[in-house]
């Protein structure tokens, strides 16, 4: 196996959500809880979970607009604090992370400006000119401003503006979210075929299990700030180990819904819990159909089953 391009370890966040009388955090709350996981040269990553467990966070301390509490993140073998220039972000609102004010042009062109790429003005825009054809869309386009265009021309537009730094690795934060669903495909098979023309590394952030299992080759499940579970697509998919990724699972849509295969559904009981006061022991126990006593008590640990990982008492 091939050294990682990226490695991430033990990588912790918490955000300070009140202060005491003298200034001192009093409330924290702990969004990221010390993940481990390596993006491959060349390969895609899926990182799945409910809203609110922290796949985004991780996905904004790897490009540098969150800077770890504590952990490490590893570029190419070597530990980095801000790595923006070779790892960039697709974000998932397509309307509100591109500047109103600035032509498309003046966008992409940017992070040229940025890292100093690309020397004289002429030889930016030329290179603009480029993206956009690359992207799908036309060198004219240039010239005018977001709201002339679609939300799947913006996050063209967005995937044009993260390649303008030359990045090595892509961070798409569920950049087929807020899209019309006929135009989900057409992203996603752009960033498939960028990918394969210029050698990209993903981590492909997503509540769509079914893409997810399309565009990745390594899926990561994630659970209130941490990796419950992780593994080859193939193989979680067709035999997941954690009770909350069966969960997952089970919820999605048959596309066939008068074949004769009957998908058993876990429903899962209570509430999601309080981030701020997390239960005893596992976090998951208080939904966990399958929890024992031990769950209620102690955390458990991550185990490793072949080339795969979960962190589960029932194992």
């Amino acid at each position: 196996m091939t050294e990682p391009i990226i490695e991430v370890k033990d990588l912790t966040k918490h955000f300070v959500i009140e202060h005491n009388f003298w200034g001192k955090p009093s409330v924290v709350l702990p969004a990221v809880r010390k993940v481990n996981f390596s993006l491959q040269p060349g390969e895609t990553v899926g990182l799945v979970g409910e809203s609110g467990c922290g796949k985004s966070t991780i996905g904004r301390m790897l490009v540098g607009l969150y800077h770890p509490t504590a952990g490490k993140i590893y570029y190419q073998g070597q530990a980095k604090k801000h790595i923006t220039k070779q790892v960039q972000m697709v974000f998932q609102d397509p309307y509100a992370s591109l500047n109103p004010r600035m032509t498309v042009g003046a966008i992409i062109e940017e992070p040229m400006i940025i890292h100093g790429l690309q020397g004289k003005l002429a030889a930016r825009q030329q290179r603009v000119h480029e993206l956009l054809y690359m992207v799908g869309l036309k060198p004219e386009h240039a010239n005018r401003f977001p709201h002339e265009f679609s939300g799947g021309q913006r996050q063209r537009v967005g995937i044009a503006r993260a390649l303008a730094a030359q990045p090595q690795v892509i961070v798409c934060d569920e950049p087929i979210s807020a899209l019309d669903v006929s135009i989900q495909a057409q992203i996603v098979n752009l960033l498939s075929k960028l990918q394969k023309e210029l050698g990209l590394t993903y981590l492909f952030i997503a509540h769509d299990l079914a893409m997810i299992k399309y565009i990745s080759k390594e899926v990561l499940v994630m659970y209130m700030g941490s990796i419950v579970e992780s593994g080859p697509a193939e193989q979680l998919y067709q035999q997941p180990l954690h009770p909350y990724t069966q969960a997952l699972l089970s919820a999605i849509p048959i596309p066939a819904p008068n074949q004769s295969f009957v998908k058993t559904r876990v429903h899962l009981q209570g509430e999601v819990p309080n981030p701020l006061a997390l239960p005893r022991g596992c976090s998951f126990s208080t939904r966990c159909p399958l929890a024992k006593t031990i769950c209620h008590e102690e955390s458990p640990n991550m185990i490793t089953k072949g080339n795969r990982t979960v962190t589960c008492h029932l194992y």
